[in-house]
C-alpha cells in the first residue's frame, strides 16, 4: 500500500512538473525566449535522465505510470481541467485557453485520421473533406432551424452517420487501390468536395461562407455567454471587472469532452478484435485475407469510423468560429493533420495526441518568425524523419515488428 502510494506521488509530481512546464512555455512572448525555454527543457531532461541512469531509477517513473493507471488518468483529467482556469483566473488571458480549443478539434482530427492511415494503412489525402462535411452540415441545420435549441444535440449523431456514410462512398472505389493511386483518388475526392462547396450558391454561399453560425445552447444559456454568475469573483480578487468562466472555458470543456470520447473510443477500437484485423491489413493484405478476415468490410470500416471523427470535429469547428468558408478545408489542411500522425508516432493514440497539441500550439508561439515559420515547421519534420522515423511515440507494434526484421 505504502509503495503504491510512493507510485501515486510520483506519477502526480511528473504530471505537475509537466503542466508547469507547459504553462511557462505559453507565458513566454519572446520567441527567441520560447525557443530557448525549449531548449533547455531538453537539456534538463537528458541530464534528469542520465542522473538516474546512474542511480539505476532510470525506470522508476516509467514502472510507477504502468503500475498505477488509474492514478495517471485521473491527474491528466485534472491537469486538463485546471488548464483553463489557470489563465483566466490566474492570467486573465483566455487565447491559450482558445488555442487549447483549436488543438483539441485537431487531436480528434488526428485520431481519426490515425484509424485510416496508422491502423489500416490506407493513406488518405482527402480526409479534409470528412471535416467539410462535419461542419456545413451542421452549420445548415443550425441557421434552418434557429428556434429549436436541441437541433445541434440532435444532429450530432447524424454528423456521426452522414460524415461516415461518405467515408464508405470513398472506400468503395478505392478498395483494389495501393500506395499512390490511393493517395491521387482521396485527394481528388477532398478537392471535390471543396468545389462543390464553394460552387454551390444556394445551399452553401459560395466561396462567401456561411456566416452568424449560432453558438450551442442549452435551453435558454448560450455556450457563447459564459457563466455571469462568476464576474463577482473579478472585483473580489482584482481591481477590475473579470470574467472568471467565459465563453473560451464553455468551449474548451465541450471540446475536451468530445475529444476525451473519441479517444476512448478509438482506445477501444484499437485493442478490439477489429484493431487487430486493421493491423492485419496494413502489415499484408493477402495474408490477411488467407486467414479469413473480410478485407473489405474492414477496409470500409476504417474509411467511416475515420471519417465520423472528421464529421464531430467539423460540427465543433463551425459552432466555435461561427463562421466557415470553403477556404477553411483546402489540402493544406489534409497535410497539417497527417503530419501530425506521423510526427506523433502513426498507430500510437498518445503519439498522435501529442503531435495534434505540437502542431496546433507551435505555430501559434512562432508567429514572429512567419516568414520563416513553414521553413521551421518542414526543417523539423525532415528532423524527425532522420532522428525518430517511427515518430516521437512510436507504437508497440510498429516496434516489435521492427525488432523482428
Amino acid at each position: 500500500m505504502t509503495f503504491g502510494w510512493q507510485n501515486r506521488v510520483l506519477v502526480w509530481t511528473a504530471q505537475a512538473l509537466s503542466l508547469g512546464a507547459a504553462v511557462i512555455a505559453l507565458r513566454i512572448r519572446d520567441p527567441f525566449s520560447f525557443v530557448g525555454f525549449l531548449l533547455l527543457l531538453v537539456v534538463a531532461y537528458l541530464g534528469l535522465r542520465a542522473a538516474l541512469s546512474r542511480l539505476e531509477l532510470s525506470d522508476r517513473l516509467s514502472r510507477a505510470f504502468r503500475a498505477e493507471p488509474g492514478a495517471a488518468r485521473a491527474g491528466l483529467l485534472g491537469a486538463l481541467l485546471l488548464f483553463p482556469f489557470i489563465f483566466t483566473l490566474g492570467f486573465r488571458d483566455p487565447y491559450w485557453v482558445y488555442v487549447a480549443t483549436l488543438a483539441g478539434i485537431y487531436v480528434c482530427l488526428a485520431l481519426g485520421l490515425n484509424v485510416v492511415v496508422g491502423l489500416a494503412g490506407l493513406l488518405d489525402l482527402g480526409y479534409v473533406a470528412f471535416y467539410a462535411i462535419g461542419a456545413y452540415s451542421s452549420a445548415l441545420i443550425s441557421l434552418s432551424f434557429p428556434q429549436y435549441w436541441w437541433a445541434v444535440w440532435l444532429w450530432v449523431p447524424c454528423v456521426v452517420v452522414l460524415a461516415a456514410l461518405f467515408g464508405v462512398v470513398l472506400g468503395f472505389p478505392t478498395l483494389r487501390l495501393r500506395g499512390d493511386y490511393l493517395a491521387i483518388v482521396t485527394l481528388g475526392f477532398g478537392e471535390i468536395v471543396r468545389i462543390v462547396l464553394g460552387n454551390w450558391d444556394s445551399v452553401t454561399n459560395g466561396p462567401k461562407g456561411l456566416a452568424g453560425i449560432p453558438s450551442p445552447r442549452i435551453g435558454s444559456y448560450s455556450l457563447d455567454q459564459g457563466l455571469p454568475l462568476l464576474d463577482f469573483l473579478g472585483p473580489l480578487l482584482w481591481d477590475q471587472r473579470v470574467t472568471v468562466w467565459g465563453k473560451e472555458v464553455n468551449y474548451y470543456l465541450l471540446t475536451l469532452g468530445y475529444a476525451l470520447l473519441i479517444a476512448l473510443v478509438a482506445a477501444r477500437l484499437d485493442n478490439s478484435r477489429l484493431g487487430r484485423a486493421w493491423r492485419a491489413v496494413r502489415e499484408d493484405e493477402l495474408a490477411a485475407r488467407s486467414m479469413g478476415i473480410d478485407v473489405t468490410r474492414v477496409k470500409l470500416m476504417a474509411f467511416g469510423i475515420g471519417a465520423s471523427f472528421a464529421g464531430i470535429a467539423g460540427l465543433l469547428f463551425a459552432h466555435i468560429q461561427g463562421f466557415i468558408d470553403p477556404m477553411s478545408f483546402v489540402f493544406m489542411e489534409s497535410a497539417i493533420i497527417l503530419c501530425m500522425v506521423v510526427l506523433g508516432g502513426s498507430g500510437s493514440l498518445v503519439g498522435v495526441v501529442v503531435g495534434a497539441i505540437l502542431l496546433a500550439v507551435l505555430p501559434e508561439k512562432l508567429r514572429d518568425f512567419q516568414e520563416y515559420r513553414m521553413l521551421i515547421f518542414g526543417l523539423v519534420l525532415v528532423l524527425m524523419m532522420v532522428l525518430r522515423p517511427q515518430g516521437l511515440f512510436p507504437a508497440v507494434q510498429s516496434q516489435g515488428s521492427s525488432a523482428r526484421s
